[in-house]
Parts: structure tokens; C-alpha cells; sequence
């Protein structure tokens, strides 16, 4: 992936996010081995289509995805594997996390669902009531959450 500036910033699957457990939040029903890809409406904002799909290294990011996207139910958080390069998430990194803390990467290719975390654990009742009148309050704005 290059920016403007033709400088390639993607961080290939090769180097140490190898060795890290990759998540995916999410309240699609899929099995090991589906793919998950862009080009499907993003659970998010506008829900326009998806340009890229979203992934973290932290479970709590994965735990926001999960309860977070459109749908009925708790959520899933898969294990996924990146199947080409990958960045970092300009919605967060350096817009409101310098730095990338939260371990936030997206990538313009699919990622292979290869597990199932189970045992997760949500937010706190308020903190994720809290952090949906957040994301309201910023739809009344006309902010878009997810920039691509």
C-alpha cells in the first residue's frame, strides 16, 4: 500500500506481527477458514463499501469490534491471518492514539479466519453504553467513523 508520497508503509505479515495473535470483532457467523474481506458494507458510519478490513493484535480492540458492529447478539472474536500486507489504522493511529497502542492495522486484502476466541470478556455496561452515545453523538456531527 503506498502513500501519497509513494512510500511504501504497509507492514508485511513476515516481521513481528508474525509472531502476535491477530483478532477480528465482529457479529458475522463464520468458520475456519472463511475469508474476510473488503468490498462488503462496513458495519460502520455510513456502511458504504469497505475498502479495507480491520484487524488487531489486542484483544480489547477486537472486544470494541465485536460489540460494536451492526447486528443482534454478543459478537465473535476471531484469530485471523492476514493474507498479503497489512498497515497501520489511520482511524486511530496518530489521529487519536499515537503511536498505534491499540495495535489497529487494516489491509486491502482478506484476512483467514483460523480460530475462535470463546472466553472473551466485554466492557463494562457503561463503558460500552458510553462509547455508543460517543458514536451517536459524532453521527449527529457528520463525522464518519471509519475514513478510508
Amino acid at each position: 500500500m503506498k502513500n501519497p508520497n509513494n512510500k511504501d508503509q504497509s507492514i508485511e505479515f513476515t516481521n513481528e506481527l508474525h509472531l502476535q495473535e491477530l483478532y477480528h470483532g465482529t457479529k458475522a457467523n463464520l468458520k475456519l477458514g472463511d475469508l474476510i474481506e473488503p468490498g462488503f458494507n462496513s458495519n460502520y458510519g455510513k456502511q458504504k463499501k469497505a475498502v479495507f478490513v480491520y484487524l488487531s493484535a489486542t484483544l480489547d480492540a477486537a472486544t470494541w469490534g465485536a460489540e460494536l458492529a451492526l447486528g443482534e447478539g454478543r459478537g465473535t472474536i476471531y484469530k485471523v491471518e492476514p493474507t498479503g500486507p497489512i498497515e497501520d489504522d489511520p482511524n486511530l493511529t496518530d489521529k487519536k492514539f499515537p503511536g498505534n497502542p491499540t495495535k489497529s492495522y487494516r489491509s486491502l486484502y482478506p484476512l483467514r479466519v483460523i480460530g475462535e476466541i470463546t472466553d472473551w470478556q466485554g466492557h463494562a455496561p457503561d463503558q460500552l453504553k458510553a462509547m455508543k452515545d460517543h458514536i451517536e453523538q459524532l453521527k449527529q456531527l457528520g463525522v464518519e467513523a471509519i475514513e478510508d
